[in-house]
């Protein structure tokens, strides 16, 4: 049974790329393409490109400027990523098993387990606390006190 296996940094900040990787388990790793889907917070899903054993890439038009796909063979995985992202790539990131290599149309699936990425800028920086010495009696009667 085929399986796989997801992995790579959920927190970004904008700007930044993110990089995932999935490891295929279980064999067929050949035969078929492989892709990365994503979704959105409250929408569908947004197919993102798909590579096959042989190095054979495609693209969704929409990201294609950002999007680097690529192919491990040693080791059954294929990695993705994703450059200058900003919020709007929040988002769940899965890896899938497509079409066949000859083209055929099939479901996806099996899936990763999805990785939870989130791009947010740097919270404020709170203000800065110093500590105070104590005052001697000394300093407290040249001050007055």
């Amino acid at each position: 049974q085929v399986q796989l296996q997801q992995w790579g940094a959920g927190l970004l900040k904008p700007s930044e790329t993110l990089s995932l990787t999935c490891a295929v388990y279980g064999g067929a790793f050949s035969e078929y393409y492989w892709s990365w889907i994503r979704q959105t917070p409250g929408k569908g899903l947004e197919w993102i490109a798909e590579v096959n054993y042989n190095g054979i890439t495609n693209y969704s038009p929409s990201l294609k400027a950002r999007v680097t796909i690529s192919v491990d063979t040693s080791k059954n995985q294929f990695s993705l990523k994703l450059n200058s992202v900003t919020a709007a790539d929040t988002a769940t990131y899965y890896c899938a098993r497509g079409r066949w290599l000859d083209g055929s149309g099939l479901p996806f699936g099996p899936w990763g387990q999805g990785t939870v990425v989130i791009v947010s800028s740097p919270s404020t920086k709170g203000p800065s606390v110093f500590p105070l010495a104590p005052s001697s009696k000394s300093t407290r009667g040249a001050l007055g006190g």
